[in-house]
C-alpha cells in the first residue's frame, strides 16, 4: 500500500471527538457518559445514524455494543473489528475510548471511498462499557462479545445512587443476552488504537506506540493491626504502632520495586488510619498496593518477595498483618502477526514508533484470548487520563489514525 499523505487531517478527527464529547459534557468541563445513563443512550444513537449515513450496515447485540459493518466480497464470513468503549469516568476527557470509536470509523470511511469493498468485513464497534464508573463491573461489552460476562454477575448489583445493573439495562431498551457464552465465529482480528494514557511516547517525541503486551497486575488491601494507645503515655518500646509497620512496609515495597527495575511498578496508592487522630497510637492502618509487570512469572515472584517481606515487618514492630490478593489479572500478550502487520506498514509508510507495553488496562486485554488482537497507541500530553485536560495534538491523532488505515488495509483487503 502507498505512502497515504492525502488521509484525514487531525483537525478532521478532532472536529469528531468535538462532536461526541458534546454529548455527556458536563458542568467541570469534562465529560460524564456512564453506562446506561441518558447520555450514553445519546452518544450510542449519535453513533448508529453516523454509521448508517455512511452506508455501513449497523446494528446494536442485546447488551447494547454497536457494531457498523462494510460489507466485505470475497470472504462474507471474516471479519476485522476495530473500535473502544464509549462510556466515559466521571469528569473524563474527549480522547479515552472515543478516540478508537472515531478513528475506526474514519479509517473505514477513508478505506471504502479509496479502495472500495473489502474482501474481509470491515467492522467499528462502539462498545458499552469498558471503565466500570457506575456500577461496580467492568469491560462489559468486550466480556459480551467474547461470551466472557456472566448474568448473573450483575444482577445484584447497584450504582450510587441505588439503582440496579436490571433496571439501568431494561430502562435503556437492551437486555441481557440468551446465550452470553456465544462467541461470533466471524471475528478474526481486533485492532484497537487509543490514546496512551502515560507519557512515554511524548517523552520520547514518538507518534505512534505499537503494543506488544498489556500488563499484568496484581492488587492488594494490606490490613496493619497493632494496638491503640496514648500518644504520650506510651514508651516507645512498648507501642504496637500500626502506622509505624505500614510506613516501613510502603517504603519497602518502594525500595524493592526500583530495585527489580522496568518494566516493573509498584504503587501505594491509598491509605487510612485508625484512630487517625495526633495525640493516639494509631491501632490500625489500611493500605493498597498496585503492582504490574508484562511478565507473569516475574509478576508472581516480585509479589511473593513483597508478601514475605510485610510478614517479617509485621514480627519485627510486634503487629499482625492481613494481606488480601483481591486482583490477579495476568498479563496479555498481543497477537505476533498483527504487531507483525503494524510494524511492516509504519516501515512502509515511514511513520515513527515504538514497540511498547500497555500499563493501563484495555478492552483488548479482554479480547486478546479469545480472538487475535493487537492495540496502536497515539502519545497522552503530559501523560493526563480521566481528566478533563487529556490533550494529544491533531498531527499525533493523524498519524494514529493512518497506521489504522494501513494495518486495516493489510488485514482487510489483502488475500
Amino acid at each position: 500500500m502507498s505512502s497515504r499523505n492525502d488521509t484525514i487531517s487531525g483537525e478532521a478527527i478532532k472536529e469528531y471527538l468535538d462532536w461526541l464529547g458534546q454529548i455527556g459534557s458536563d458542568a467541570e468541563g469534562g465529560v460524564s457518559r456512564l453506562l446506561y445513563s441518558k447520555e450514553w443512550i445519546e452518544a450510542q444513537e449519535s453513533l448508529k445514524k453516523l454509521f448508517e449515513d455512511e452506508g455501513l450496515n449497523v446494528q446494536f447485540d442485546e447488551v447494547g455494543n454497536l457494531f457498523g459493518r462494510l460489507e466485505g466480497t470475497t470472504y462474507p464470513d471474516e471479519t476485522i473489528l476495530t473500535g473502544s468503549h464509549v462510556d466515559t469516568v466521571t469528569n473524563g476527557g474527549l480522547y479515552d475510548g472515543q478516540y478508537g470509536i472515531i478513528a475506526g470509523f474514519l479509517a473505514l470511511r477513508y478505506l471504502k471511498e479509496k479502495y472500495g469493498a473489502p474482501l474481509r468485513n470491515l467492522e467499528v464497534v462502539s462498545m458499552a462499557e469498558e471503565e466500570g464508573s457506575r456500577f461496580p463491573y467492568s469491560f462489559w461489552g468486550s466480556k459480551n462479545i467474547t461470551g466472557q460476562a456472566k448474568t448473573e454477575d450483575v444482577q445484584g448489583i447497584k450504582d450510587f445512587e441505588g439503582t440496579s445493573f436490571d433496571d439501568a439495562i431494561h430502562q435503556a431498551g437492551f437486555d441481557y443476552k440468551q446465550h452470553p457464552e456465544h462467541v461470533r465465529t466471524d471475528l478474526k482480528s481486533f485492532v484497537e488504537i487509543h490514546v496512551e494514557q502515560g507519557n512515554v511516547l511524548e517523552k520520547e517525541d514518538i507518534p505512534v506506540g505499537i503494543v506488544q503486551h498489556i500488563v499484568g497486575q496484581r492488587r492488594y488491601t494490606i490490613t496493619v493491626n497493632g494496638e491503640a494507645n496514648h500518644a504520650g503515655t506510651t514508651p516507645m518500646g512498648y507501642r504496637a504502632d500500626a502506622m509505624n509497620a505500614a510506613s516501613r512496609m510502603i517504603c519497602a515495597i518502594n525500595d524493592m520495586a526500583i530495585a527489580e527495575g522496568d518494566p516493573l511498578v509498584a504503587t501505594v496508592g491509598s491509605i487510612f488510619l485508625e484512630p487517625n487522630t495526633v495525640n493516639v497510637v494509631p491501632g490500625k492502618a489500611t493500605f493498597t498496593i498496585d503492582i504490574r509487570h508484562t511478565e507473569k512469572d516475574a509478576l508472581t515472584n516480585f509479589t511473593t518477595d513483597v508478601e514475605a517481606k510485610l510478614q517479617e515487618i509485621a514480627e519485627q514492630i510486634g503487629v499482625a498483618v492481613d494481606i488480601d490478593l483481591w486482583m490477579d489479572a495476568d498479563p496479555v500478550p498481543m497477537n505476533q502477526h498483527i504487531v507483525d502487520v503494524m510494524q511492516k506498514q509504519c516501515d512502509e509508510n515511514g511513520a515513527h514508533y515504538k514497540l511498547m507495553h500497555s500499563g493501563a488496562g484495555h478492552d483488548s486485554q479482554v479480547i486478546a484470548p479469545v480472538i487475535p488482537t493487537a492495540m496502536l497507541f497515539v502519545p497522552s500530553h503530559k501523560g493526563i487520563s480521566h481528566n478533563p485536560k487529556e490533550y494529544t495534538s491533531p498531527d499525533h491523532l493523524a498519524e494514529g489514525v493512518q497506521a489504522l488505515i494501513s494495518t486495516l488495509y493489510e488485514l482487510g483487503y489483502t488475500e
